[in-house]
């Protein structure tokens, strides 16, 4: 069967990580991505390093550049600019992560090239978005995690904001513009018509600030630091054990009484003070101490042996290296391996998405520097090797 998006091109004018998570989760699921990168230099992650691998490719490019083709345009010329014209005339989709009004400037934005296809998805991914007040400024990850509040959250109760370990607000900006642009690929099939996707960082760290914005739009109160707690349920945190520690998330009350029992604690779950989840919120001080030494009493094995059992849910602090060679993520086949043309054979991890009849695959390897160029502007443009010759000789390519 094909794929899902078999046939969709996709014209990718990303780089560094919103973009491109967003153009290779289109490219898993089948689309044809043409990688737009500046000559000589590429895609600015391909200098972020160490590590790199085999033949200089660094591991922040390759994690998120797979199934897509690399063509190489210098953007800042005349001909470029025709070339990324006649590119997006035959693309299904374009996607651009420039800071706001530079691709018009270069008379490549979404206004100029509709005029040329009328079909065309233009997906723009800015810090702040193409309107109010911030839509000027530069956006990164981090700047989005501080001014969305998910810093302010984020840490010891007592400690300094904290960033997320990974760039969160690049990566779900760019699931939330993969999502975006599936349903406009929708809409172009009922309507013939494309549209502009204007996609933001800061609304995406707003969006999935999820059930501690709704705390704060409902009850009033701003949201604060609590370590590993959750503000609406507890215990659902960490808590250290004779040799570590060991995650809980009782999320219901037959989860709670079976804890209770299996904790040699049957008592806790008849006192009025934590009778009930909302009683258990309320007076979370008072219960982390007792849940604390509770759990120092047997080893994190033993702890998740007796919970398991008891369909309790629980998981060990796994570091990033345990967690990539765990059991259950090699049986999900969430790790990959990909041969590439300078590094060799390369691990990736792969797509969560499990399509029964159309999984996502990889077939292409992040590609090197410019390695499909003449291949694009011969198949798509017919462009013959003199005139592909002259381009290069230009600099233009």
């Amino acid at each position: 069967m094909p794929s899902p998006l078999e046939g969709v091109r996709v014209l990718d004018l990303t780089r560094v990580l919103a973009g491109p998570y967003c153009t290779m989760m289109l490219g898993d699921l089948g689309a044809d991505v043409l990688k737009v990168e500046r000559p000589g230099a590429g895609d600015d992650v391909r200098a972020w390093g160490p590590p790199f691998a085999p033949g200089g490719e660094s591991a922040y490019f390759l994690c998120v550049n797979r199934n897509k083709r690399s063509i190489t345009i210098d953007l800042k010329t005349s001909p470029g600019q025709d070339l990324v014209r006649e590119l997006a005339r035959r693309c299904e989709v374009l996607v651009e992560n420039f800071k706001t009004g530079t691709l018009d400037e270069m008379g490549i934005g979404y206004e100029a090239l509709r005029g040329v296809n009328p079909g065309l998805i233009y997906c723009s991914i800015t810090g702040f978005g193409t309107t109010g007040p911030y839509a000027d400024l530069p956006g990164y990850d981090l700047i989005a995690q501080a001014m969305g509040g998910i810093m302010s959250i984020t840490g010891e109760v007592s400690g300094e904001p904290m960033k997320v370990g990974v760039p969160i607000v690049d990566i779900s900006t760019g699931m939330f513009s993969a999502v975006a642009i599936l349903a406009a690929l929708r809409v172009k099939e009922r309507t013939g018509q494309g549209q502009r996707i204007d996609m933001a960082l800061l609304d995406s760290q707003i969006a999935w600030l999820g059930n501690v914005a709704g705390n704060y739009l409902v009850g009033g109160q701003p949201a604060r630091r609590l370590g590993n707690a959750h503000p609406n349920i507890t215990p659902y945190e960490v808590f250290p054990t004779r040799d570590g520690h060991v995650a809980l998330a009782v999320g219901n009350e037959g989860q709670w009484r079976r804890f209770c029992q299996v904790a040699g604690a049957p008592h806790l779950a008849e006192d009025p003070l934590f009778r009930t989840n909302a009683d258990r919120v309320r007076n979370r001080e008072k219960l982390v101490p007792v849940m604390a030494e509770v759990m120092r009493r047997r080893t994190s094995q033993e702890w998740m042996d007796l919970l398991r059992a008891d369909d309790i849910p629980c998981g060990p602090i796994q570091t990033v290296d345990r967690a990539l060679n765990d059991p259950q993520v090699l049986a999900r086949g969430m790790v990959v391996e990909a041969r590439h043309p300078t590094a060799g054979p390369v691990k990736l991890v792969a797509s969560p998405l499990k399509l029964c009849e159309t999984p996502p695959a990889v077939r292409l390897p992040p590609p090197t520097l410019g390695q499909h160029t003449e291949e694009i502007l011969r198949e798509m443009l017919g462009l013959a090797p003199q005139a592909i010759a002259d381009l290069r000789d230009q600099k233009v390519i």
